[in-house]
Order: structure tokens, then C-alpha cells, then sequence
């Protein structure tokens, strides 16, 4: 299976935890952008997509008429459509063109049930207009997935239990949960927020108990589906599958190349327009770091990952070290994570990353 990600960069208002290629007080450039989009997609045409996932930024921030423009540029069908959105920005008539244009997913960013801490993270809605907009995107016939965060500034166990418990009484297909994590480019980076990871865990542990019980499946570190509503695009990702990305920042994984677009909207911009390659770097991962990218993407499905013979030839002792930790567990060929692993991925995670561990390596891992 092949993805395919476009990336629209657009924001009202930039949220203080968000580090994404986003740019605020750009609504100007939006035809442009859209122009060189349709010119970066003809780069490609011949690939066939599987999936579409359009994230953002905010791509509910762009107009009715801009958003069939959009998915007029990219081909299709695909077996999942999906749409990021924010409650504000997200009326009946964008709606209605992301039916029209084969849209089958809507992912709305929500963070929070409570009005106080949304406004002190930068979110532009309340939680009555997100449970509105929630509601008609299910009238609608949209499969929805629901952003949840924790750890955020000021909150407590009791707000963070509240909010998962509400976006459970709506019966959502598909929550995506993440912990609060502070970037330097960011404002709450600026002003040198701190995350207390003790009460951040006492949260993750009890919403994880809390989705359970709501019947959401807890398949991938961050993600919680309903039987047969697991995310198709994102398991590509996490299965090392090819993708293309399109768009300002966005990234591909395409005949074993790892690409990153220039992530300035008018660099990259002005690289489409001027028929350059808007790619600002690229690297072809091989031998044992083409195997810790396979082993660090496949642990973050709960299913874990295949164990093979290449992989503990490559990294026996990082498999050690993490199960020694409690990490993860090796079981009938299968290394996946444990619960304490889960709330420390990415502790696990950079057991996989360059520099790794020295110890000898047969020729044809070190190739």
C-alpha cells in the first residue's frame, strides 16, 4: 500500500504547544500555495494512493470553493479520505465539498473538554462548539477521530479524566492521545513550561483504562480505534510503508529514499513555480539503520513487530537492554511493548537511532 500526505500550513492562530510547519496571517498566499500544489502532484503523476491524509496546520482554514480545488489537484479514489479539521473553521458548506470530493475521515482537533484551559493553549473554540460540529460530522456520515492532549499547563487528573470521559459519551470511531511536549520554537517552549511527568503518567494510565472501557481498541502508542476503524494512512507509517508528501514541510518515504520539503512557504513556493524539486533534504537509510527504522515504526503498534533473524543479528544487545528495562517483551517471535513501555516509547524508540550500541555486525548488516 502507498499514502499520500498533503500538507496545508495554514492557522486563524498558531496554538502555544504547536512545533508543525504552521504560519498564521498568511491567508494571502492560500491561491498560490494551492497552484503549486496542483504543480508538485503532476511531478508525481503515474503513482497510485491507497489512502490521503490532508493535515495541517489547519486545512478546515481554507475556503469551500478552495477545498474542492484541492482535492481537484490529487488523484484518487482512496480507499480512506481523511480531512484535519478545527470546530471553528469547520461549517456545513466545507462539509458538504469534503463529501462531494470523497473525504471518508474527518480528524477534529478538540485537546480538551475544559473552556478554561482551551483558551490557555491558544485553541479558538469551546467545548459546546466542538460537541455541535462533532455531531453533524457524524450526522454527516463521517467516520471521526478525535484529538485529545494531556499534561497540558494547570490541568489536573480530574480535568483530564472529564475530558476523556465526554469525547467517550459521544461514541467516537477513533481518539488520538498525546502528552503535553514542550518544543523550544513553540510559546509554552518560550516561556520555559514544564511538563510534571508524574501526574502526566497517573493521566495516560487512566485514560487508558477509561478508553478500554469505552471499547476503543488501544492499537498504536498514541491511537484508540473501534474495531475496524483503525487508521489505514497512519499504519502505512508505522509499517515502513512508501509515501509522498506534498506540500510545505512535508515528508516522503518513496523506492527506500527519505525526502523533507523546504519547510518556508516561500521557498518552497518558489522551488514548484521555478520547476526545482521543493525537497530542502534527502537520504536512502540502509543496512542497520533501514533496520532500526523498521524496528522503532513497527513497536509502535501494540501488535509489535515481526522479530526476525536480521533484526537480532543487528540489535541484540538494544533488545536486551530494552526488555531488561521492561520495556517490551519478546514473545512467540513477536517484540512488543509493555504498558511501562508504552508511557516510555521513546526511551525504547532510541535504542534504534544512530549512534547504536557497538558490538560486531555480520557483513550483511553492515553493508
Amino acid at each position: 500500500m502507498r499514502g499520500l500526505y498533503v500538507h496545508i500550513p495554514f492557522c486563524a492562530v498558531k496554538c502555544f504547544y504547536c512545533d508543525f510547519t504552521a504560519f498564521s496571517g498568511q491567508r494571502a498566499q492560500v491561491a498560490r500555495y494551492l497552484r503549486a500544489l496542483r504543480s508538485e502532484a503532476e511531478r508525481h503523476r503515474g503513482l497510485a494512493f491507497d489512502t490521503l491524509y490532508v493535515g495541517g496546520g489547519t486545512p478546515s482554514e481554507l475556503a469551500e470553493a478552495e477545498i474542492r480545488e484541492l482535492f481537484g489537484s490529487l488523484p484518487g479514489p482512496y480507499r480512506e479520505a481523511t480531512f484535519e479539521a478545527n470546530p471553528e473553521s469547520l461549517d456545513a458548506g466545507k462539509r458538504r465539498a469534503l463529501r462531494d470530493c470523497g473525504a471518508t475521515r474527518l480528524s477534529l482537533g478538540l485537546q480538551t473538554a475544559d473552556d478554561r484551559l482551551l483558551s490557555a493553549i491558544g485553541r479558538k473554540h469551546t467545548w459546546d462548539d466542538f460537541r455541535r460540529v462533532y455531531e453533524a460530522c457524524a450526522a454527516d456520515g463521517f467516520s471521526v477521530n478525535v484529538d485529545l492532549m494531556y499534561a497540558l499547563p494547570g490541568q489536573t487528573l480530574e480535568q483530564s479524566d472529564r475530558s476523556v470521559d465526554a469525547v467517550l459519551a459521544l461514541r467516537p470511531d477513533h481518539v488520538s492521545l498525546y502528552g503535553l511536549q514542550v518544543e523550544d520554537r513553540t510559546l509554552f517552549g518560550k516561556r520555559e513550561v514544564e511538563v510534571d511527568e508524574d501526574l502526566a503518567r497517573a493521566m495516560f494510565e487512566s485514560a487508558l483504562d477509561r478508553l478500554a472501557a469505552g471499547g476503543l481498541e488501544h492499537y498504536e502508542v498514541s491511537n484508540f480505534a473501534r474495531p475496524g476503524r483503525q487508521s489505514i494512512h497512519n499504519r502505512i507509517y508505522w509499517r515502513n510503508g512508501e509515501y509522498l508528501g506534498l506540500g510545505c514541510g512535508a515528508s516522503s518515504y518513496l523506492s527506500g529514499e527519505r525526502l523533507a520539503n523546504l519547510d518556508r512557504l516561500e521557498k518552497y513556493c518558489s522551488a514548484v513555480e521555478e520547476g526545482r524539486s521543493p525537497a530542502a533534504e534527502s537520504e536512502r537509510l540502509e543496512g542497520r539503520r533501514a533496520l532500526g527504522e523498521t524496528a522503532l515504526l513497527g513497536l509502535r503498534l501494540l501488535e509489535g513487530l515481526a522479530w526476525t533473524p536480521e533484526l537480532e543479528a543487528a540489535f541484540p544487545e538494544e533488545r536486551r537492554h530494552i526488555e531488561a528495562q521492561g520495556w517490551a517483551r519478546l514473545h512467540a517471535g513477536r517484540l512488543r511493548l509493555t504498558r511501562e513501555g508504552v508511557f516510555l516509547a521513546n526511551r525504547a524508540f532510541a535504542e534504534f537511532v544512530a549512534p547504536f550500541r557497538s558490538h560486531p555486525q555480520p557483513a550483511e548488516v553492515l553493508h
